[in-house]
Parts: structure tokens; C-alpha cells; sequence
């Protein structure tokens, strides 16, 4: 894979894994996300789903907290 960009690799290809191990892969309502536990909720990073509409629901914005357990 070749990229052209003026950004150092440093910030394309993070090596820290201490800012990804917290991060859990899980999938609610049929919709993949990678979510922090945080107390009894998750915290939403992203939404990996390949329907555009997935992204356009206010509930599944990043940030968003959700219970562990529906």
C-alpha cells in the first residue's frame, strides 16, 4: 500500500498499544462497533458498519454511552 500525504507515518501507523487495549469489538442490533467499558456502560469509539444509514442515528454518535447489558 502506497500513500501519498505530507503526515508523518508516526500519526498513520500508531504502534501504542496502551490507547487500543481497552477497546472491545462487540455488535448491538446487528451493528459492529468497538466500544471502552467504563462503569456499568460502554463508551461508543466507532461504528464499523457498512450501511450509511448506521452513521446518520444520534444514538450511535462517538462518545455515546450505552449499557452494558439491553
Amino acid at each position: 500500500m502506497i500513500l501519498h500525504t505530507i503526515v508523518p507515518p508516526e500519526l498513520i501507523f500508531q504502534e501504542n498499544d496502551e490507547v487500543f487495549s481497552g477497546q472491545i469489538p462487540i455488535t448491538r442490533n446487528g451493528i459492529p462497533m468497538i466500544v471502552e467499558q467504563s462503569g456499568h456502560m460502554y463508551k461508543l469509539i466507532r461504528i464499523m458498519s457498512s450501511d450509511p444509514a448506521d452513521y446518520l442515528k444520534a444514538e450511535l454518535s462517538p462518545g455515546t454511552f450505552i449499557p452494558l447489558y439491553e
